[in-house]
């Protein structure tokens, strides 16, 4: 980095600093640390910002209620979705009217592999694209905290309808339990969608110190304390709590579905969600809540056509800074359209919001191979040696990575790269979970390879049974597929984790509902991708299928690199942009307007 780009961004640092609040809303409160006088602030200097340790500031008690909220929702969800896949694709044990399997093989509609793998990624596709449309409604006119609530209410009814297709008189009628089934997803996925864009911009707003300063640690070290590293700690614990979600869910629920049928499977889920509305009510007054802006989204879009008139919309590079500048309220001056109620910095959040965005979209190759452990995998496993495990239970290997992974690279590996002086930057963190999973994949692969080989059916393992109908497979022992599990969980960490943390710190305050949820938008376009490859979820294809996945991804890890490697030079600059204000009701921004992002508890309405 040159002198001058040092010298911007030390200025950029000193310009972070938001201005102190008049009155506010009444029934609000106001944080502190967020709004410390400058003369208690001490700004890290040009040099420190290269060479000081950067540190995490503290994590408030708000912020684990709004990640306990998520585990229940993730329990719910994920336990769900644990048994999909033997619901659809097994048949309905003899003289079964729950589909437990006891120590045989549960199952309920025998639709057989390629249908509920096209099913399964159609849950997943359905689930994914409706975040767009809870965010749209979130920033634009109820707010994060009602459309969590308006969500919850919606996947409580698909659920119910769940579980009405698993009941004993529905689930022995296959085409009434399947219709019950698809109309259930599809509700349920509304709600899912709704409430994944806006649960994870809650828990990042808990957080109120957003400039970086100087701190003095115990031991006398001088230390930055960086926002940035605040909201990665935030959200890694998050995906903790997804994960102890996802795994007792998950486990619970499979061996509900085996020993009880798939109606408590589907019951107990909905039971755990009920508990996400009375947390999130019982703490609405000590939550910061930041009510919606109105016309946020039309003005960004009028906006960012502006640019493009201005530049052509053959420009190139459209994400410089050259780009935006023609179009500033300090550069149009008395021209400035009645509609641009902001000022200069609220541009600059657009564009850095853009930029994430273009960031995203290599994900859905990555999205693929993670996609494989909710079908294809879990149909694996049941080709091999299980013992007395459920060929849906071995999935839990995933989570489980995870929950021990994550303490690790937040207590050792991090803060020891950062002392080594190595900043690990969302762009590198992202690079390497996109080859985490193609090795993933690869061990899939050749896992697949042996199971073909060794097979008393070959290629055709799937359904593989002896003349008295006893299974028979391939005698590798499932846990094998540890490797597969452990990498795609490590990869999570890397790639997962890092885009809920990008998605929260380059979005403009009023729109993170809606980059979120352009973000979650990627698995959905990864699911389309995925039902393309349904031809291939099938014996004796599957090794192709791996292949394919696990070129995808790695080919996706180059090509993130490539395109976003200028972006990972500016990840401090973005950062450290200044707090913007912006007025989207009303004609303008006069003095007794409140600097944007006020903190303000309770100022929603339900």
């Amino acid at each position: 980095m040159n002198a001058a780009s040092e010298l911007e961004t030390m200025e950029m640092a000193k310009g972070y600093e938001p201005k102190v609040p008049s009155a506010t809303e009444k029934g609000s409160i106001e944080s502190p640390t967020r709004y410390a006088q400058s003369d208690e602030m001490i700004y890290p200097t040009e040099e420190e910002l290269h060479t000081l340790r950067r540190v995490s500031g503290k994590i408030p008690w708000t912020a684990y209620t709004v990640a306990f909220v998520e585990l229940c929702e993730r329990f719910s969800y994920y336990g769900t979705t644990a048994v999909f896949v033997n619901f659809i694709q097994q048949p309905l044990p003899e003289g079964s009217n729950t589909g437990a399997g006891f120590s045989g093989q549960s199952g309920a509609l025998d639709m057989g592999q390629r249908a509920s793998t096209g099913l399964t990624t159609f849950n997943q596709f359905w689930a994914y694209i409706m975040p767009l449309l809870g965010a749209y409604m979130a920033d634009q006119y109820w707010g994060r905290f009602k459309t969590i609530q308006i969500s919850i209410a919606i996947a409580l009814v698909g659920h119910v309808i769940l579980i009405i297709s698993a009941i004993p008189p529905v689930i022995v009628h296959p085409t009434g339990a399947i219709t019950a089934f698809s109309i259930g997803i599809v509700i349920m996925g509304i709600g899912v969608g709704g409430f994944k864009s806006n649960i994870s911009p809650l828990i990042a707003e808990q957080c109120t110190e957003t400039q970086m300063r100087i701190k003095i640690t115990k031991k006398g070290e001088r230390v930055i304390m960086d926002p940035a590293v605040t909201i990665s700690r935030v959200y890694l614990y998050f995906y903790l709590m997804i994960n102890v979600g996802s795994l007792t869910g998950s486990i619970g629920m499979v061996y509900a579905e085996k020993y009880v049928g798939f109606w408590l499977s589907f019951l107990l889920p909905t039971l755990m969600l009920c508990i996400c509305p009375m947390v999130i009510i019982y703490c609405k007054k000590r939550y910061i809540l930041n009510p919606p802006d109105g016309s946020v989204l039309a003005k960004a879009w009028k906006l960012w056509l502006m640019a493009v008139k201005k530049r052509g919309v053959f420009s190139k590079n459209k994400n410089s800074r050259g780009f935006w500048e023609e179009v500033k309220p300090s550069t149009l001056g008395s021209a400035k359209p009645a509609w641009m109620t902001f000022d200069d910095h609220w541009v600059d959040e657009v564009r850095r919001g853009l930029i994430a965005c273009k960031v995203f979209l290599w994900y859905p190759l990555y999205w693929l191979a993670y996609g494989q452990m909710t079908n294809n995998l879990t149909s694996q496993a049941a080709t091999m040696n299980l013992g007395s495990v459920p060929n849906d239970i071995v999935s839990n290997l995933n989570p489980i990575f995870i929950v021990i992974l994550i303490p690790i690279m937040d207590g050792l590996i991090y803060p020891g790269l950062r002392k080594l002086g190595f900043k690990y930057t969302p762009i590198k963190r992202i690079t390497t979970g996109f080859f985490l999973a193609s090795c993933a994949m690869i061990s899939a692969t050749v896992t697949q390879h042996y199971i073909y080989k060794m097979n008393p059916c070959g290629k055709y393992a799937n359904g593989c049974e002896d003349a008295e109908g006893n299974t028979l497979y391939a005698d590798i022992s499932v846990w094998v597929q540890i490797l597969p599990y452990g990498l795609i969980g490590f990869s999570e960490i890397m790639a997962s984790v890092t885009s809920l943390e990008y998605a929260f710190t380059k979005a403009p305050e009023n729109m993170r509902s809606t980059v979120q949820a352009i973000a979650l938008f990627m698995n959905a376009i990864s699911a389309a991708i995925a039902q393309a490859l349904v031809a291939l979820a099938e014996d004796p294809l599957l090794v192709i299928n791996y292949g394919v996945v696990a070129g995808l991804a790695a080919l996706g890890g180059v090509l993130f690199w490539f395109t976003n490697a200028n972006v990972d030079k500016e990840e401090d600059k973005l950062n450290l942009l200044p707090h913007a204000q912006f007025k989207a009701k009303g004609e303008g921004m006069g003095s007794s307007d409140v600097e944007h992002g006020t903190v303000a508890t309770g100022s929603e309405k339900m």
